[in-house]
C-alpha cells in the first residue's frame, strides 16, 4: 500500500527580488521551513524510508544555505557588495523566489535518493512565512 511520509527542516536565509516593485526588492530574510514529502511502497518492515535517511537527502544543502544570502547571479548590485565584504553567499541563476528555492531543493533531494529506493513521488514545500509556501512535485 503506497504510503506518504514527511519531515520538516528549518534554516535562516537572506535574499531579495530586484525585479519586484514592492518591499521584497529590499534586502531581507526569512526563517524558512521545508517539508520533504516522500511517497512509495513500504519495505518488509513497513518503512518507506528511515527519517534519519530523509535528513541525509537535504541537510547538506540546508547547511550551505543556512545564514547565507541567496543571490541571483545577475543581481550585480548586491553580488558585488557581498563579495567585497566576504559575506556567506550562494549564487543561483534564477530569481530567489520561494518557487525557485523549492525547485532547487526538490532537484537536490531527488539527486540524493539511494539506488534501489522505493519512492515514486517526491513533493517539497518551502515556507517563506508561517502562512505562505510554494510546493513542487515530481513523480519518479
Amino acid at each position: 500500500m503506497r504510503t506518504t511520509i514527511s519531515k520538516q527542516f528549518r534554516w535562516e536565509m537572506g535574499h531579495r527580488l530586484p525585479f519586484h516593485e514592492g518591499l521584497c526588492k529590499n534586502i531581507h530574510g526569512h526563517s524558512y521551513e521545508a517539508h520533504v514529502i516522500l511517497t512509495g511502497e513500504p519495505d518488509a518492515n513497513g518503512m518507506v524510508m528511515d527519517y534519519y535517511d530523509m535528513k541525509l537527502l537535504i541537510q547538506d544543502k540546508l547547511d550551505e544555505l543556512d545564514h547565507c544570502f541567496l543571490c541571483d547571479a545577475s543581481d550585480m548590485v548586491v553580488r558585488e557588495f557581498l563579495e567585497r565584504n566576504a559575506m556567506k553567499t550562494v549564487l543561483v541563476n534564477v530569481p530567489t523566489t520561494a518557487e525557485n528555492i523549492a525547485r532547487m531543493l526538490l532537484t537536490h533531494v531527488v539527486s540524493k535518493l539511494p539506488a534501489g529506493h522505493r519512492i515514486d513521488n517526491v513533493r517539497l514545500r518551502v515556507f517563506e512565512t508561517e502562512k505562505t509556501f510554494a510546493e513542487v512535485e515530481i513523480s519518479l
